[in-house]
């Protein structure tokens, strides 16, 4: 009797399985180590372990250091940023990821290393200088005592911001929420004449995550010449920011690498700073020792 041939295929690939399950499992028995009858396999068993650690001890010194502790990781980024830019890490993050061909700006051809899918791709190349020259004014401002403030308007850039800020101490301010308008140019008003004369308002250095969506903050940092870092997409002008960052704005863990970098070497700044005047005033001290 013929066999409808989708039945004789169903019998075969039921046979095929059958024989693979039986090959696995044969496999399986023929893997497990063999067990130790005497006291000649006990003793093999030994010497072979303490042969296998000996290589093990000897090689460990050329090998590498890499462990699972100081390994980076993707989930890093926030908590634990690298301390210095590189290309691998802005790839990884996705910061070469722009949008569509359609949306971008004229004024971005610079910075765009080519197109593909649709895509605008971003040149890292052109990213990572100015990341490293950004991060040096980071540097410089909070070695200069000076305020800055991260701001990052979305949900998602809410905690980025804040992190960022909390590693500046006292010298570091955040803004997650809306953008009020008017608290640069209209400070008297949101904040009192008295806290105006005492405090200051008016901060050194102001990051932004996502700048098109804070342009009203961009226009009263210009008016009070404070100058301005920004991640600047394909589909925005770079001459929006003083010193602009041209990468993807809408990925998260770019905002995380790029906040982390940047906080990280404001952190630099003022360790240096307070190092110097440490120094300085131990000087003062032993001075006024000798002179007594």
């Amino acid at each position: 009797m013929s066999l409808h041939p989708w039945l004789a295929r169903s019998r075969c690939r039921s046979a095929s399985l059958c024989c693979f399950q039986w090959r696995a499992s044969a496999r399986l028995v023929s893997t497990q180590p063999a067990r130790l009858e005497s006291s000649q396999d006990w003793t093999d068993f030994q010497r072979r372990r303490a042969e296998r650690s000996t290589l093990v001890d000897i090689f460990s010194q050329h090998g590498s250091t890499q462990t699972s502790e100081n390994t980076f990781r993707a989930r890093d980024t926030l908590h634990k940023p690298p301390r210095h830019a590189t290309g691998s890490a802005l790839l990884a993050a996705g910061a070469h990821l722009g949008h569509a061909t359609t949306r971008m700006n004229p004024n971005f051809m610079p910075y765009a290393y080519g197109t593909r899918a649709g895509i605008t791709l971003i040149d890292l190349d052109q990213t990572l200088p100015l990341l490293r020259r950004a991060a040096n004014l980071v540097r410089s401002v909070a070695y200069a005592k000076g305020a800055i403030v991260f701001i990052g308007t979305r949900p998602d850039l809410r905690p980025v911001v804040q992190k960022a800020a909390e590693r500046l101490g006292e010298q570091g301010y955040c803004v997650g929420d809306r953008w009020l308008p008017g608290t640069l140019t209209n400070k008297i008003q949101m904040f009192g004449a008295d806290a105006v004369k005492e405090d200051k308002i008016v901060p050194d250095l102001a990051i932004l995550l996502n700048p098109l969506s804070n342009m009203n903050a961009i226009r009263e940092c210009a008016i009070e010449h404070v100058p301005t870092i920004g991640i600047v997409d394909s589909n925005a002008d770079p001459r929006i920011v003083m010193y602009p960052i041209p990468a993807n704005d809408e990925s998260t863990r770019t905002a995380e690498l790029i906040a982390g970098i940047l906080s990280i070497a404001g952190r630099e700044g003022a360790s240096l700073r307070a190092a110097e005047e440490k120094l300085a005033e131990k000087g003062r001290e032993q001075k006024r020792f000798n002179f007594q």
